[in-house]
């Protein structure tokens, strides 16, 4: 349950793509692959839309709650557990696949896009479209420690969740995201754990191109303005 509860709390709020994915998903015919879907931030939302949707994800806990969150709601949501880089699905071709949250950045490199990108391409309708959103503009920081930055909140069943961003660190071509995770039990008491997320540093231009090399062909990007507690990205537009 922590990983489900840490996965809301650090990625749960998040909104501000929202708008965009349903705005594709309303233009583009077929359904809609989610990859990377988590607990079904997105896909929940587009199946509440009136959207047939698949989530696609590694982790069969987080897929496990997706499932239950969308039976809870009576919404028809399929799920997939695989790798995004490679996988093979059953079913009609997708008119739209969705990679938000900066998920082709945890890809390994450019291999790793490369088999991620034909998978895509092979599951994708005529014509259809790919949208992945990526971070160009995180620059390496050290957070002060007299002055923290504000944490991500959450609370379940008297248990208060934080999650501090410390330092984005530079590693090779590659950032490292580290964060403190404090968890405070309804007794008072607290523990910590470090976490870290590794992005692979990637242009829209350089995903432009991957794009290309696969057979897709690149239109106008769109853009995801910053908020308080993220940073903006690029959508990286890839039609078939």
């Amino acid at each position: 349950m922590s990983d489900i509860v840490w996965h809301d709390v650090e990625c749960g709020g998040y909104t501000a793509d929202l708008a965009l994915w349903r705005e594709l998903a309303a233009a583009e015919a077929g359904p809609v692959l989610d990859v990377g879907a988590g607990v079904g931030r997105v896909a929940l939302d587009l199946a509440r839309a009136g959207h047939e949707v698949t989530a696609l994800d590694l982790d069969a806990t987080l897929l496990a709650e997706l499932a239950a969150r969308a039976a809870r709601e009576g919404l028809a949501v399929r799920t997939e557990q695989g790798d995004a880089a490679g996988f093979e699905l059953p079913g009609p071709p997708y008119g739209l696949i969705l990679v938000p949250m900066q998920t082709v950045q945890l890809l390994s490199g450019r291999a790793a896009r490369a088999a991620f990108l034909a998978s895509a391409r092979e599951h994708l309708a005529s014509g259809g479209l790919v949208a992945l959103a990526v971070v160009e503009d995180l620059e390496p920081f050290e957070a002060d420690v007299q002055h923290p930055l504000p944490p991500d909140t959450g609370e379940r069943e008297g248990w208060r969740y934080l999650s501090f961003p410390v330092a984005v660190r530079e590693r090779g071509d590659h950032l490292v995201l580290e964060r403190v995770r404090v968890l405070t039990a309804p007794d008072g008491t607290s523990s910590s754990a470090d976490d870290a997320v590794t992005l692979a540093t990637l242009s829209a231009a350089e995903l432009e191109a991957e794009g290309r090399a696969a057979g897709l062909s690149p239109e106008p990007a769109h853009f995801i303005e910053e908020t308080e507690a993220h940073l903006g990205s690029t959508v990286v537009m890839l039609r078939g």
